[in-house]
């Protein structure tokens, strides 16, 4: 018996970390060996209906796929993001064919379902699976089993194998669009403040929204700088539009946003410098530089090694109006008008200011709404006096009065080029006589 005779407690306590350590490394060893991609048929041409809706529901109907990347930043693995009842989904195998010669291996998967649930039976979660060493797959097919007919399971194109140049400094992630969203004029106006301090482009994932904000999308699609992905996520579940379980006992909570927001994240990994992370009424406003490329400049010249940028949430309440930047034209379009609102709500004590991001998103690994909860690399909560997020929304602070708000007309440096621009939109879009 392995150190039998010792007598002391100090030799028994290092025999049994010695044997604890052993056991640990055989495991981790097992483990390892356990999610290795096996060779199981090979001859055979690579089949399965190619899958082509932003979520796929499996034959389980409690795991959803929305895509997968290839991720080699530890290890060469496909990484899928996805959703699954965070309870019921025990086991997932990853099925790759390798062209030419139509060898499918099979592979284990991970599951790890983000620590953010907030209660919901759903979740969201990366599946990741070692790739076979010898082959690069261009699709993955995803089973309960490591047996079975690959021919019946749907194909996953995996994004991002190649590496691409950066087409864009900034792009914006937006969701989800739901509730017949039909807030028009603020929309208009923090895609046109966007354009100003730098985006290039902004990803929508859309639930649904009203006929005139179709038109609207519409012309921004044509003018390149939305991207549309839809987002049909009440087909497969009963989705929360509040964010805690304990609410309404949904199956996912706000639409599966933060699902949402890792898959923008992978999106654009390869093809944009930064990723921001806010909703349509939201807007990070610098305070002490011009756009966001000067501000991103100085912030990573000031914080080597960091690759999350945390922005603090400012609520400016839409029932406080200026009697400022009163636009005739602008009054019968729905929505708010942001320049009317530059009263802020004070912070309140013993309550944290909830953030937004900009972040590299080659350095992260698994995102929150107002956190990044796995990373390379540091965060930094940004000083208010470099940049706020300009949040406009009912008010949080209902029972304060005029005077208790701050006055910030921060805004109103950018409100030349802001009216024109959406005035711009605004008559090729709503205000466009009909044909």
């Amino acid at each position: 018996m392995l150190c039998a005779g010792k007598k002391s407690y100090f030799a028994a306590a290092v025999c049994i970390i010695t044997v604890t350590s052993m056991l640990t490394v055989a495991y981790l060893r097992l483990q390892r060996l356990s999610h290795q991609p096996k060779l199981i048929q090979e001859g055979r041409r690579c089949r399965g209906k190619i899958a082509n809706s932003t979520i796929t529901a499996l034959k389980d109907n409690k795991t959803f796929i929305i895509s997968p990347y290839f991720d080699d930043r530890e290890s060469k693995v496909t990484r899928l993001i996805g959703i699954v009842h965070h309870d019921d989904v025990k086991q997932l195998y990853c099925w790759f064919c390798c062209q030419p010669k139509g060898k499918i291996y099979i592979s284990k998967a991970k599951i790890d379902v983000h620590s953010d649930r907030f209660g919901f039976p759903y979740g969201a979660a990366d599946i990741v699976c070692l790739e076979p060493e010898n082959c690069d797959p261009t699709h993955v097919s995803i089973h309960p089993f490591p047996h079975g007919n690959i021919e019946q399971l749907p194909r996953f194109e995996i994004k991002n194998r190649k590496a691409e140049t950066f087409s864009v400094d900034f792009t914006v992630c937006i969701s989800a669009m739901f509730g017949n969203y039909n807030n028009v004029l603020q929309f208009i106006q923090s895609m046109e403040m966007y354009k100003i301090l730098g985006v290039q482009k902004v990803v929508i994932y859309k639930n649904n929204c009203s006929h005139l904000m179709e038109k609207v999308l519409k012309f921004y699609i044509e003018e390149g700088t939305v991207e549309i992905i839809p987002w049909p996520i009440n087909s497969h579940l009963r989705v929360s539009s509040t964010w805690h379980f304990m609410q309404d006992g949904m199956h996912i909570g706000y639409y599966g946003q933060i699902t949402a927001l890792n898959d923008c994240v992978y999106r654009n990994m390869e093809r944009s410098k930064f990723v921001v992370l806010n909703d349509a009424d939201e807007i990070i406003l610098p305070l002490k530089h011009p756009d966001w490329k000067t501000m991103m400049n100085s912030l990573q010249e000031q914080n080597p090694g960091t690759t999350v940028f945390l922005f603090e949430n400012h609520i400016f309440p839409e029932t406080v109006s200026s009697r400022m930047f009163n636009i005739s034209s602008w009054n019968t379009v729905p929505g708010v008008n942001i320049l009317q609102h530059v009263y802020r709500e004070p912070d309140r004590k013993d309550v944290i200011n909830p953030r937004k991001m900009i972040v590299d998103p080659r350095k992260v690994i698994q995102t929150s709404v107002h956190s990044v909860l796995h990373a390379y690399g540091n965060s930094v909560n940004v000083p208010m006096d470099v940049a706020l997020v300009y949040h406009c929304r009912k008010a949080l602070q209902r029972d304060l009065p005029r005077k208790s708000l701050i006055r910030d007309t921060t805004l109103w440096r950018y409100n030349s080029s802001l009216i024109m621009n959406v005035n711009k939109v605004l008559s090729h879009t709503v205000l466009r006589p009909q044909k």
